[in-house]
């Protein structure tokens, strides 16, 4: 009890002695004008101007467009052993030997007939379909833009482009080279010229090669980010590459693919593609590694 009350008297000697020092009084600030700056203020009406400059900043924005050549992004990916396919509905083309087939923008469908020499669109419930015949020998077709689709002539070695709202003929390109499975990017037709390999063609009329490598005669492609995609029906294969032609990888399992013919890409990259003689519809993982065994058809 003692030591207690030696140590609330030593605490209670402290506080007087702040309390003593005024270290603990309050500050109070005040400002008193003298009499010769009140008649200053009374005669001078302003001191000056505020004047507002701008010097421009140091730092540089720079355009996406202009580093998509040094940057790569990364694409997400998903799993495709979480991927389900359903049957969803068959449709009746109403047309033979159909070897070409695109979603346009309503979500029609159109179909070449080759042998037929036409094309059809099936529309959706509330539109009518419409055929444009007298096309020679379409093999594949895709949609362009501005109401306009491009239409593959194998053996004729030509690409036509025509007008989806009156069936008319915009224009007839020859490429010098048998084409088949084509697709659209960024103003570009990519297509499969057998021999002469893949080849990209600028709507200007510019032609450039992506691989010399030679392709089947039946191959389609497809595209997605920096990589196209192409089948091989001979080999029973699927090809990767880059747009200089560098191989990224080559997919083949003779158990579950077997003439491959038309391919298409999802928004994660991952590939379907259409077996022939194993009636069935197949998943290939963007790095070409995993196969996702699909739908029989």
């Amino acid at each position: 009890m003692k030591y207690i009350e030696k140590d609330i008297a030593g605490t209670e000697q402290f506080i007087q002695s702040i309390t003593k020092s005024g270290s603990t009084n309050q500050v109070n600030i005040s400002f008193q004008m003298t009499k010769s700056l009140q008649k200053l203020s009374a005669t001078v009406q302003k001191f000056g101007d505020i004047i507002v400059s701008y010097d421009p900043s140091d730092y540089s924005i720079q355009k996406r467009k202009d580093r998509q050549a040094q940057i790569r992004v990364a694409t997400p990916t998903r799993n495709i052993d979480n991927m389900t396919l359903t049957f969803r509905k068959g449709i009746d083309t109403k047309s033979a030997d159909v070897y070409g087939c695109s979603l346009l923008p309503d979500d029609s469908m159109i179909f070449s007939s080759y042998f037929e020499n036409k094309l059809r669109v099936l529309k959706s419930e509330i539109s009518k379909d419409f055929e444009i015949k007298k096309i020679d020998q379409p093999f594949d077709v895709v949609f362009i833009g501005d109401d306009s689709i491009a239409v593959t002539s194998d053996k004729l070695k030509r690409i036509n482009i025509i007008n989806l709202i009156d069936h008319k003929l915009i224009r007839s390109i020859n490429v010098g080279s048998y084409v088949g499975g084509v697709v659209y990017k960024d103003g570009n037709l990519i297509y499969c010229a057998r021999d002469q390999g893949i080849r990209v063609l600028n709507l200007k009329e510019k032609n450039t090669i992506v691989s010399y490598t030679e392709v089947h005669g039946s191959a389609y492609v497809t595209t997605f980010g920096d990589k196209l995609f192409y089948t091989n029906f001979n080999t029973h294969s699927v090809t990767c590459c880059d747009y200089h032609g560098e191989q990224q990888w080559i997919f083949c399992d003779f158990d579950c693919l077997r003439s491959p013919l038309g391919i298409s890409v999802d928004n994660n990259g991952n590939v379907f593609v259409a077996g022939y003689d194993t009636h069935n519809v197949v998943v290939i993982s963007p790095d070409g590694q995993s196969l996702q065994r699909t739908l029989i058809i």
